[in-house]
């Protein structure tokens, strides 16, 4: 009988999820950030808080845009980091997500308690309550948060409805003040010069303000749970993630400069200079100055923070659960955390937890540290998304679907990269406890990881696997390395014996690979049963093999076989990659074929693609010769692969306004590579402009043609199909193509 599997339900659409990611940021923390921003860094701190905490999170969400238009589902940067960075670094996105979002949330419910008692004291309605302020806020704290908690159990929609009916309302509210703040200052121009001097305490306080308030903008984060509820979700994640911070970031700098001019110098109980008078009541200031700029303004402060709050609450509820539901789901948590209501279709027993966090916290523990952790997780947790959007494009690029890819790739994550970092470091001087508790939790999830979730995690579609390997001795580990990737056993011989001179003359340890490619209608639990033909390769190529050298094995499984092998070139350090030619590619927009083309753009090593009968003994090598790092290395192995007393003849097809230097190359590479052979160089110079054709006609007359090949350097002559693609196309005779890696770009592809 077939499983019957229970699923989030689809009903969120651009509206809904633009309004949860307004919720999420225009909550409690701007109304506490405007006062304490002027206290630390003066006037113009407070509004440049603001604009440029908005900017760095444009870059931000553009990345998440990016990754969640790509991959559309609940998780968010716990999904985005499994597929860059794998199990250990996607659990700890997801743990630090849960804990921030779960503390944010007390802390909204927190701020709704505050408010909502001093707007009943002024009413005269708290006379009858028995109990002191502080367990009054704690239990008013407590009943706001169960009653968001049972709208989020009601379901999506009836979570993106109430969502949207607060934002709404917040939203216009702190529209009101922002407009009424600019009506003021251009009323009275004189309030301008409460905005003076613009930066007293200089950057340096900036950057602290800008750390502790960057919580209040990430709402773009929630958006990205939504990913399994939303309608047309490619679309919609993208566009209400840029949307939002745009919005969000328009208001937040209106309401603070609002704030500012709300008050005017010689104003009862008003103390000169303004701003300082403002930034006394630190968390308070905000109220403070807008109860001045207009009729009711503490009734619409009141109300104001009221929707803020709750709208906030609502979000960070929904977040929470929604990323510990998908821990649970990949048995990162246990499995009973992924249970989904077969009623309401929502993840109740991850609600349940995140339930129980929120509650705790709001009852027992001091919100204020706390909540400056959640700030700065949600920092590591940004910093690690940008760096997951950068390695999920180089890396897997061609295989996902994208409905958004940002501009100038990949100049904005690594700008706030490099941003973050200081706002973390900054954030010290603001709160040290922050610090220590992100620490203790971050410490706890390692423990949680190493002790359950690392040996029990369910493997993603993304994830590549070892089902057999052979561990290379550590005195073999510093030796030159030559990978040679086998598919059948047809061909396993041919390659071995074309590169065993090669290995020879490098001295190296040789790792034999086979990917296993398993189906995506087929279970990863099922990958041993595609294995047999990888086994016999190795086998044939191990007896050839292992009387000369030192082997080692491995058969791995993945869903996609170049992006196994490139990762297998990083682990185990390889210097030297060898494939075989595609027996066909019947995919026109692919060079070489398409698994062959991603490594050699991609491969973070040298790389040798052998097509047709190169293990034949080559008494005469042909190599083509374009200049650059290929044609040495071209050049080497034709060299080593040459039958001793053998001629090794560099080639070249110029055209009319060739300027090329044969002999001045011919020097420098012979010099670099060091001939210890018996071997004669005899250059050749042609005159053509068809490069492909010379070469293919030249090519008939030898045993063997060697030549370079990369993704944006070689024969290209201002045509759209390179040169050796048309050689790989033409030839009837046996050829190598070289793809040389080194320097800062080799760097860059084992890093990332």
């Amino acid at each position: 009988m077939a499983e019957i599997k229970s699923e989030l339900s689809r009903e969120l659409n651009l509206f809904h999820i633009t309004m949860m990611g307004l919720g999420m940021m225009i909550g409690a923390g701007v109304f506490l950030g405007i006062g304490n921003s002027i206290y630390i860094a003066g006037p113009g701190g407070a509004i440049l808080t603001f604009a440029l905490n908005g900017l760095i999170a444009m870059m931000t969400a553009m990345s998440y845009a990016e990754l969640s238009s790509a991959i559309p589902h609940a998780g968010g940067a716990y999904n985005f980091a499994r597929i860059g960075f794998g199990k250990g670094a996607s659990f700890m996105a997801g743990w630090m997500e849960w804990f921030a979002s779960s503390v944010a949330g007390s802390v909204y419910a927190h701020t709704f308690s505050i408010y909502t008692m001093r707007y009943l004291e002024t009413l005269g309605l708290m006379s009858w309550f028995p109990y002191s302020e502080e367990i009054g806020v704690k239990l008013f704290s407590v009943i706001i948060a169960g009653l968001f908690i049972y709208i989020n159990y009601r379901g999506a929609q009836e979570t993106g409805k109430f969502g949207a009916f607060f934002t709404m309302g917040q939203t216009t509210f702190l529209v009101i003040i922002g407009l009424a703040g600019f009506y003021v200052a251009i009323k009275d121009p004189a309030r301008i010069q409460n905005l003076r001097p613009f930066l007293p305490y200089g950057w340096r306080n900036l950057l602290i303000t800008m750390g502790f308030t960057y919580v209040a903008f990430e709402g773009f984060e929630v958006i990205s749970q939504a990913g399994d509820e939303t309608i047309n979700p490619r679309k919609n994640l993208p566009k209400a993630m840029i949307l939002s911070v745009f919005v969000v970031t328009l208001t937040y700098v209106s309401v603070a400069f609002a704030t500012l001019v709300s008050v005017k110098e010689g104003m009862p109980g008003v103390e000169a200079p303004v701003w300082k008078w403002i930034g006394s009541f630190r968390e308070k200031g905000f109220g403070e100055a807008v109860s001045f700029l207009m009729p009711f303004g503490n009734v619409l402060l009141t109300i104001a923070v009221i929707f803020a709050s709750t709208s906030a609450l609502n979000a960070t509820i929904y977040s929470a659960s929604r990323v510990s539901y998908a821990l649970g789901r990949d048995n990162m948590l246990p499995g009973f955390f992924s249970r989904i209501s077969r009623k309401t279709k929502t993840p109740y027993v991850a609600l349940i937890f995140t339930s129980f966090i929120i509650l705790f916290i709001a009852v027992l523990l001091p919100t204020i540290h706390v909540a400056s952790s959640a700030s700065i997780m949600f920092l590591f947790l940004f910093f690690l998304a940008n760096l997951s959007a950068i390695r999920v494009r180089w890396r897997m690029g061609d295989e996902l679907i994208y409905g958004y890819k940002m501009p100038l790739f990949p100049l904005f994550p690594i700008m706030a990269v490099l941003i973050q970092i200081v706002l973390s470091v900054w954030l010290v001087h603001m709160s040290v406890i922050a610090w220590i508790v992100a620490v203790v939790w971050i410490s706890i999830g390692f423990t949680v990881y190493n002790t359950f979730s690392r040996t029990r995690a369910k493997l993603s579609p993304h994830d590549i696997q070892i089902l057999e390997e052979e561990k290379v001795s550590p005195e073999e580990d510093e030796r030159y390395r030559i990978m040679v990737a086998v598919s059948n056993p047809e061909n396993s011989i041919r390659l071995v014996r074309s590169v065993y001179k090669l290995c020879g003359a490098k001295e190296a340890n040789i790792e034999l690979i086979h990917m296993v490619e398993v189906p995506d209608q087929v279970p990863l639990s099922d990958a041993h049963l595609y294995m047999l033909k990888g086994k016999e390769a190795i086998v044939e190529a191990m007896l050839y093999l292992a009387p000369t050298f030192s082997l080692t094995t491995t058969v791995r499984y993945c869903r996609n076989v170049s992006r196994g092998i490139i990762t297998a070139t990083r682990e185990k350090k390889v210097d030297l990659l060898v494939m075989g030619f595609p027996q066909k590619s019947t995919m026109a927009e692919f060079r070489f074929g398409k698994n062959v083309d991603q490594v050699i753009d991609k491969a973070p090593c040298h790389v040798i693609l052998l097509k047709g009968e190169t293990d034949k003994r080559a008494k005469k090598i042909l190599v083509p010769i374009s200049g650059g790092p290929n044609s040495t290395l071209a050049l080497e192995v034709a060299i080593i692969l040459v039958e001793d007393g053998g001629t090794v003849v560099p080639f070249y097809v110029a055209g009319v306004k060739s300027t090329f230097d044969m002999a001045g190359f011919l020097r420098s590479s012979l010099e670099k590579i060091g001939l210890n052979k018996n071997v004669d160089i005899e250059s050749k110079i042609a005159l053509g402009d068809d490069v492909a054709e010379g070469i293919c006609r030249e090519g008939l007359s030898y045993d063997l043609v060697v030549m370079g090949v990369s993704p944006g350097i070689g024969f290209t002559r201002g045509k759209s199909i390179k040169v050796p693609e048309l050689v790989a196309r033409r030839s009837t005779f046996p050829v190598i193509f070289v793809k040389e890696t080194s320097g800062v770009r080799s760097l860059v592809r084992k890093v990332l």
